[in-house]
């Protein structure tokens, strides 16, 4: 039987600047359109954390079962491991997705735009479909635009949409950097696994594109938000706070362009999603401020 710490491991912590970024960029926009509300902005982090939360216990589950997670590079799963049984991993992760559904019923209730109703019910079923299902998504190479599209323009623009009813250049510039600083995070996970995951017939994008050109573009979106950022400032001058986080992805490109492999590459993750948190929250303090 798993234990405590283990399924703490299972919630797999250092993902969440994956969803609170988000929220905090998405927030930062609409008071930046006088739209600001603090209840709406809480809940939609409420459900945020709770579907990268179920995606990493449906994950662990899919993989598990399928046997992908029998010889892993990074940190132990709880399923793969036999720590604990599927029943219970997909149980867990099933009551994270119930909890999303419920909190962002709650959300669309307060703001009045149901229409968002088919948004929160494809983004259940893009995190379940990334590894779960007979032809998951995730095992094909679109792992990494999906992740894009759901932690960038669903994440923020939703985010800003239900408080401020409206979306603008600000919201779609932070939703490009949200996208691209979450797909990074994969894009660094699949170059660890490159090896395991060819073994394992796992065909993500890193496996399609190989190591050089997966490297390539690992840099190419972590830099990306930098230069949201530029263009953002020529209009919000305090936006050029969002600078403060290139700081965080120095050390991840030396280590990422030297050809570092296997557990050398984990400090990328983290440092890849603090970089993420960090540009989250400089760029809204600039944002409030201009």
């Amino acid at each position: 039987m798993a234990s405590v710490a283990e399924w703490v491991e299972g919630v797999r912590v250092r993902t969440w600047p994956n969803a609170v970024a988000p929220v905090i960029a998405g927030s930062a926009t609409a008071a930046g359109a006088a739209g600001f509300d603090l209840p709406l902005a809480l809940l939609s982090l409420v459900v945020a954390l709770s579907l990268i939360t179920g995606v990493n216990f449906a994950n662990d589950y899919s993989d598990g079962i399928r046997g992908t997670d029998e010889v892993r590079t990074g940190p132990r799963r709880l399923v793969g491991s036999g720590s604990a049984r599927p029943g219970s991993v997909l149980g867990v992760a099933l009551g994270c997705f119930g909890i999303a559904a419920v909190t962002g019923l709650a959300v669309l209730y307060l703001s009045g735009h149901w229409w968002l109703l088919s948004l929160g019910a494809v983004s259940i079923a893009g995190a379940w479909f990334y590894t779960g299902g007979k032809r998951p998504y995730g095992y094909a190479g679109w792992g990494e635009l999906a992740v894009f599209c759901f932690f960038g323009p669903a994440a923020v623009l939703g985010t800003m949409y239900v408080q401020a009813d409206s979306i603008n250049g600000s919201g779609i510039g932070a939703a490009v950097a949200m996208g691209a600083f979450s797909s990074a995070v994969l894009v660094a996970n699949n170059l660890r696994d490159i090896p395991t995951d060819r073994q394992s017939g796992k065909r993500t994008l890193a496996v399609l594109l190989g190591d050089r050109d997966t490297r390539t573009l690992y840099v190419t979106l972590v830099l990306a938000p930098f230069l949201i950022t530029t263009l953002t400032g020529l209009r919000i001058t305090p936006a050029l706070l969002g600078f403060l986080a290139l700081a965080l992805v120095i050390s991840p490109i030396r280590r990422v362009t030297r050809g570092d492999t296997g557990l050398s590459l984990l400090p990328v993750l983290r440092d890849t999603g603090l970089a993420m948190l960090l540009w989250a929250v400089a760029t809204a303090v600039g944002l409030t401020i201009g």
